[in-house]
């Protein structure tokens, strides 16, 4: 892989929002790769299983070379910890969490970013002033909304919204879903908690990354409006931005996006 990147600028901002009173999101930024982890379990225990996780899954920045499967098998790490440190510690015992992150990887001996998540953290991608949501929650919900039976804006209020199918800390822990792009000057990727994606719309978070082109300004500004909204869960965003544009960038010229490799077997659906 080229030693030359694209440069990349990154904000996080995480609040607790109106209701909690502990912050069970954990987020970590090193060198290219970005991790929100959103703790469940109650008290102390939701915190120490996204900790673990973020903290598990960061450590892939260390590597030289990093490739999909090596983030697959890390965020298995992270499970394996989870699970030995509630069996350390009993009053973990159901601590578990979910986690979704951002990485750039070697494909073919080039630079793509890989876009991973297990639970119902997003990650979104804004292309050409266009925002798309690139993962798939792992929800009870989202699998209603999967079969048609109700629309995603059903889903946004949806009393069962945040029961999630898969996640960390359990024994299997299921399929972690991993997505591949090439990287394209001028993109941004937004990764985040539920407490954010519950309170903003695709159409209302798009508007707040188009208004503050600063990645820190953008994370910022995401969990405010979260927060405003109603801020019913811990809030937690990481804004990444590749800089700039064409010529202008390392990133060559014939990366425009193409079609996504879905790179996991996930989890059969009934």
């Amino acid at each position: 892989m080229s030693a030359t990147m694209p440069a990349i600028a990154a904000g996080v901002a995480t609040d607790v929002g109106r209701v909690r009173k502990h912050n069970e999101d954990s987020v970590r930024v090193r060198g290219t790769v970005f991790v929100v982890a959103d703790g469940m379990g109650g008290h102390a225990a939701g915190e120490v299983a996204s900790r673990i996780a973020a903290e598990t899954v960061v450590e892939l920045a260390d590597r030289t070379v990093l490739q999909v499967g090596d983030i697959v098998e890390q965020v298995g790490e992270a499970n394996r910890r989870i699970l030995a440190s509630a069996a350390r510690h009993p009053e973990q015992t159901g601590m578990g969490t979910t986690v979704a992150g951002l990485a750039l990887v070697s494909v073919g001996g080039s630079r793509h970013w890989a876009v991973f998540n297990i639970g119902d953290s997003r990650v979104y991608r804004l292309l050409d002033g266009q925002l798309s949501q690139v993962t798939v929650d792992h929800s009870e919900v989202w699998e209603l909304v999967e079969r048609g039976l109700i629309t995603p804006e059903q889903a946004h209020r949806h009393p069962g919204r945040n029961i999630v199918t898969r996640s960390l800390g359990r024994d299997p822990m299921g399929a972690v879903d991993t997505w591949v792009f090439p990287p394209y000057p001028g993109e941004v990727f937004v990764i985040c908690s539920d407490g954010l994606s519950n309170e903003l719309s695709l159409e209302e978070i798009q508007a707040v990354l188009l208004e503050h082109p600063d990645a820190d300004e953008a994370a910022t500004a995401l969990v405010r409006a979260a927060v405003e909204a109603g801020g019913r869960d811990n809030v937690t965003a990481i804004v990444v931005a590749v800089q700039g544009h064409g010529a202008e960038s390392d990133v060559d010229e014939d990366t425009t996006p193409r079609e996504t490799v879905n790179g996991s077997s996930g989890e059969s659906r009934s």
